[in-house]
């Protein structure tokens, strides 16, 4: 039976997922905002819809899957808020799933946290995530809630900006994040797919949480170039979105994924990560 999947903005880490899966015979619709970004999907063997703008009723209609990538607004979530309707009769979906954040925890003072962990987020973003969250599977769907550490991978890597004199490495005390490759990532989801388990949350993230100044030295060594200058957290001049980013510090813990699932993190750490992104890049 053929297996579509629609993709409600259908970004970065989708895109991803989208690579294992159009392989496999599956067809694939994802909502864009730009008709440019559109041409791009259409380009790679998505069906591109613009999004706000169609009516998702009827795609969700004929989906098996939906994955559920769009972010919180100031209105809450925008499918909910907009397209309520359009999952009020989707007991037909053999599968949804729904891109969260490891921010939904909050800070816990660089200590572990896993899924049983209460939710106390500290952000703006957080908060709407936990709303978010808490609303989904609220709803009947076979919801599946993903909560992704920072992401990383092919255009989103920290070489380019140590290259160009840019970089830097902001220190706070005690500051560790996780973080994750997007193919790892995509791993996750189609592993998801494979075997739903509707309610299930799942962390995603690598093996090795670090504090963020440890990775931007080693993507240097890697490269052969100097350190990056240290700045201090305190009077670093930084964007309000990079500095709440810093509001945070925990290590986030994977053994769901590896355990149920089943998943062999393809870069378990950033070492591998970084390594395997220099490659690519021809480095």
């Amino acid at each position: 039976m053929t297996k579509t999947l629609l993709s409600i903005g259908h970004g970065y880490s989708a895109q991803a997922l989208a690579r294992l899966l159009l392989p496999q015979g599956w067809t694939i619709i994802g909502t864009t905002r730009s008709t440019e970004k559109a041409t791009h999907l259409t380009a790679t063997g998505v069906q591109a819809v613009i999004w706000p703008g169609t009516d998702l009723a009827p795609l969700v209609a004929k989906s098996t899957h939906v994955l559920l990538s769009a972010a919180p607004g100031e209105q809450g979530d925008p499918v909910l808020t907009t397209e309520r309707q359009a999952f009020a009769d989707a007991a037909h979906l053999e599968w949804v799933g729904y891109l969260s954040t490891t921010g939904v925890y909050g800070d816990h003072g660089g200590g572990w946290v896993d899924e049983s962990t209460p939710l106390t987020p500290s952000t703006k973003r957080g908060k709407a995530r936990k709303v978010a969250e808490e609303a989904w599977l609220s709803r009947g769907l076979p919801m599946h809630v993903f909560r992704l550490a920072g992401i990383y991978g092919p255009g989103r890597g920290p070489f380019a900006k140590i290259r160009n004199g840019t970089a830097r490495r902001v220190i706070k005390k005690n500051q560790v994040f996780s973080r994750i490759h997007v193919d790892d990532i995509a791993q996750v989801l189609a592993a998801s797919i494979a075997r739903p388990n509707p309610g299930a949350i799942y962390n995603v993230c690598d093996n090795d949480p670090a504090p963020p100044q440890d990775v931007l030295a080693h993507a240097a060594h890697l490269l052969g170039l100097p350190l990056p200058p240290e700045e201090d957290f305190e009077t670093a001049q930084m964007r309000p979105m990079a500095r709440s980013f810093y509001s945070d510090s925990k290590r986030v813990r994977n053994d769901r994924i590896r355990e149920e699932l089943g998943v062999k993190l393809l870069y378990p750490d950033y070492d591998t990560g970084l390594r395997a992104l220099l490659r690519q890049e021809g480095g």
